[in-house]
């Protein structure tokens, strides 16, 4: 009778265990270790729950996966309960996913003010904080020491300097070198890069903060005439169909002194198997002459509930342990990804680790924001009409002035001559 009874007992527990844990998705990029940290996150999370998890891997290009999301929440499709979106996606997509609110116990308070107001669409919080970005520079520390060079502070120093080294080594044997990389592809990542070179020229941000277009100035056309004459003379003809992952091979097999991009490369660059590993600096990029000032564009990523879930409440469960303080940590150490936690940049384990999340934390907390919240759902119009232009003037099809004064009339147009 005692067994049987406890063989009851077992079977309603294994049956109530059973009905409990449920199977949602998420998707995740797949950029430097994204993936690996967001499988082991996903993993730690299931072993606590029980709860089963799916990873979807989406497309690098952030253009890409934007055109994804649009067409899956535009059909209501339940194939993703949790989706990672960039930071210039809310105003975008805000309307399809859930508020957090009502399962962060208050949590989005650790995180940075600025994110958090980011997220917030019409007094919803359609999204946590995973971890953020700023651009920044990354130099060869044995080559500018080998030549007698510091750090460049100004676009005009780091041409000169990446001319002298770059010349040096291809005289010494080394015909692949290069002075600078960087992204150059028609796509969002363009958008970053030429953002940081116009605004380090005091050219603006294209849209202002009161939804005024404002590229069509001097400093801008300056700045953009500048990078154009990196190409095929410090950089490679072919940096204008660079990502992010062409420029770090490149800079990370030995070949380039200076290369443009995000905190995520700095992990990878002193990994054990890097033939430039210890031998890398970071610092904020140039400014556009003495007079121009640091920019790093903002980016990072953030964890959304699709409103179409089924599993809500679950799906939200799992945002909030992945953009939790134990695992911002775990994935600041690892792969060096901006937490987006304050007073992780406090951390000693976490400075150790990536020491210029201390001397860079400026950048980091005051990142130059692409116009996304002035421009709402219209931001995907305007960034393409943007990277366009620009990549017309680096590949040589126009100039400055013709491109910025059509890029000028375009997002007048756009945007109803500022309205919206």
């Amino acid at each position: 009778m005692k067994r049987a009874i406890f063989g009851a007992v077992v079977a309603s527990s294994l049956l109530s265990v059973s009905a409990y844990a449920e199977t949602i998705s998420i998707s995740c990029g797949a950029v430097g270790q994204e993936l690996e940290l967001c499988q082991e996150g996903v993993s730690a999370w299931e072993k606590e729950t029980g709860h089963t998890v799916k990873i979807v891997t989406t497309p690098n290009s952030t253009t890409e996966r934007l055109a994804l999301y649009q067409q899956l929440l535009a059909a209501g499709a339940k194939d993703i309960d949790v989706f990672q979106i960039d930071v210039i996606w809310p105003g975008i997509l805000g309307n399809h996913f859930i508020d957090l609110k009502q399962y962060s116990n208050g949590d989005e308070e650790a995180h940075f003010p600025s994110i958090v107001a980011n997220n917030t669409v019409k007094g919803r919080l359609v999204a946590m904080p995973w971890f953020t970005d700023a651009g920044v520079l990354y130099y060869r520390t044995d080559l500018l020491e080998k030549y007698g060079e510091q750090p460049p502070t100004t676009w005009e120093q780091l041409t000169a300097t990446a001319e002298k080294v770059q010349k040096g080594e291809r005289e010494a044997g080394n015909d692949k070198m290069w002075g600078f990389v960087w992204q150059g592809r028609a796509y969002e990542g363009l958008t970053c890069d030429a953002l940081e070179w116009v605004a380090s020229y005091n050219g603006g941000t294209i849209v202002d903060e009161e939804g005024k277009v404002t590229i069509n100035n001097d400093n801008a056309k300056q700045a953009l005439t500048t990078a154009a004459g990196w190409v095929d003379t410090i950089s490679p003809p072919g940096v204008l169909n660079y990502g992010e992952e062409e420029a770090r091979g490149v800079f990370q097999t030995g070949n380039a002194v200076f290369m443009r991009n995000w905190p995520y490369a700095w992990s990878l660059g002193n990994s054990d198997d890097s033939p430039v590993k210890g031998k890398i600096g970071v610092v904020a990029l140039p400014k556009g002459g003495e007079e121009g000032r640091h920019a790093g564009t903002l980016g990072g990523w953030q964890l959304s509930v699709s409103k179409y879930s089924e599993s809500p409440e679950v799906a939200a469960s799992l945002v909030m342990f992945l953009t939790s303080f134990n695992e911002q940590k775990r994935r600041a150490i690892k792969g060096s990804y901006n937490p987006t936690i304050e007073t992780l940049y406090q951390d000693e384990e976490v400075l150790a680790a990536a020491p210029f999340f201390g001397s860079l934390y400026n950048t980091f907390a005051n990142g130059t924001p692409r116009p996304s919240t002035q421009t709402g759902a219209k931001y995907n119009q305007v960034s393409n009409a943007f990277w366009n232009a620009t990549h017309s003037v680096l590949s040589g099809n126009k100039d400055a002035d013709a491109a910025l004064t059509k890029l000028n009339k375009d997002l007048k147009r756009i945007s109803r001559n500022g309205r919206w």
